[in-house]
């Protein structure tokens, strides 16, 4: 891959990023300080840097604390950040979920709480209900990660074994005020979706979780199936509370439209393919690469040089016991189908900078990436199979570290047909 396009793919995600950056998010967009207390509460891997801006933009007193993964924390003067484990929770989690709801016990009528939420909120957040325990919560994210499932069956899931998600949260602060302000990092940004909305209500019936569980054969332990059908005759909560607001201030689709604007202002044509692309990571990389072929050999719909841009969230169904997250998954299948196709090359990241569990957001990829695995001592093919595209990209020295943005809309795709100027 030429430098040049290299930096030209990485100039776009920064950009995308940069569209999501909570100071720009947050501003203009708070409400008048209350008559009450005003109380802050966050969850997600952005949790920390909304916090810092709400304080640089708040015009009044507060309290407050957020939850965000191990070593995304930033200072802040007034909120108590706190640190917990994602993907799967831990102990610590435990304890920020009960810091949030001590939080928002006992508040009045004229109070106000001021929800800041974004990605990864779900697994920070474990509040087991009654007769379940954290190992419960381990295992069931655990089932959930290997599923292959889309994130909003994951959260929708999630929402029938917890104390604090869907809804509970806001409920719980009753009859304060609850004014959300979210960073979506979920197709179609359903705001109830993002976190599995701790202060948005809105949760499934537990019937209709039950049949997303049997429709897609997902593997749960029998202590959770067990909870999950003695709440059977539970019907879904409603989504309307006027005492609570809710605004999404950042999501893929604004960040694809920013790495959009500056690929045309470098004289590059923009295809924004779409912000909610979903499916199994190595199948929605064939399809890109289908996409990819089809502007090289015909010049449809721009001519080169033209970045096909998409975000979403994709899936990864564990086979194996590998290193790497969806969007290395993505590119090991997109090196393999672009193999030898000229002048294509592409980068796929997570606007977060972590892809899965590694310390990579993505990886950069081009027609010969394949051939350097093999000359690497690395078959593509055998390590797409074991779900080891990080140690496949590794190897050849393609991927693309970032360390935490701070912020959190989800995947970022760039595909390159041509040069870039």
């Amino acid at each position: 891959m030429s430098e040049q396009n290299r930096r030209f793919l990485s100039d776009l995600f920064e950009r995308a990023v940069a569209a999501a950056d909570p100071m720009q998010a947050l501003s203009g967009k708070l409400p008048a300080p209350p008559k009450g207390k005003t109380v802050v509460v966050g969850a997600g891997k952005g949790a920390a840097q909304l916090a810092q801006a709400f304080e640089a933009l708040w015009d009044g007193p507060f309290e407050g604390v957020v939850v965000t993964r191990y070593g995304y924390a930033a200072p802040c003067k007034t909120i108590r950040v706190l640190e917990a484990a994602h993907p799967v929770p831990d102990a610590a989690g435990l304890d920020a979920s009960r810091a949030l709801k001590d939080a928002v016990t006992g508040l009045g009528p004229d109070d106000l709480v001021i929800g800041l939420i974004c990605g990864g909120g779900s697994s920070l957040l474990p509040d087991p209900p009654d007769g379940l325990g954290l190992d419960d919560l381990m295992a069931l994210n655990e089932s959930l990660l290997a599923s292959g499932a889309p994130i909003s069956v994951m959260n929708a899931i999630r929402k029938c074994f917890s104390g604090i998600n869907g809804g509970r949260l806001a409920e719980l602060a009753a009859p304060a005020q609850v004014c959300n302000f979210i960073v979506s990092d979920v197709p179609g940004d359903a705001p109830g979706e993002v976190a599995s909305g701790p202060t948005v209500p809105g949760r499934p019936a537990p019937r209709d979780v039950l049949d997303m569980v049997e429709a897609r054969d997902i593997k749960m332990p029998e202590r959770l199936m067990t909870h999950l059908r003695a709440q059977l005759d539970i019907g879904a909560t409603q989504t309307g509370d006027p005492r609570v607001t809710t605004q999404i201030i950042a999501s893929a689709a604004l960040s694809l439209e920013a790495a959009a604007r500056l690929a045309r202002e470098k004289g590059v044509q923009a295809w924004v393919l779409s912000d909610a692309v979903e499916g199994e990571a190595r199948d929605v990389a064939l399809v890109h690469a289908a996409l990819a072929r089809q502007v090289a050999a015909s010049g449809f719909p721009y001519p080169a040089p033209t970045v096909i841009l998409s975000g979403g969230e994709t899936t990864v169904t564990i086979r194996h016991k590998g290193r790497g997250g969806r969007n290395s998954e993505f590119q090991l299948a997109l090196a393999l189908a672009l193999e030898e196709v000229p002048e294509i090359e592409a980068l796929a990241a997570d606007t977060d900078g972590i892809d899965g569990s590694e310390n990579n957001a993505g990886a950069f990829v081009d027609g010969k990436t394949a051939a350097r695995m093999r000359q690497a001592g690395v078959n593509p093919q055998s390590f797409l199979q074991k779900n080891d595209a990080y140690s496949a990209f590794e190897a050849v020295q393609d991927l693309f570290v970032t360390g935490p943005t701070g912020t959190n809309v989800n995947d970022f795709r760039a595909i390159l047909i041509g040069n870039a100027p």
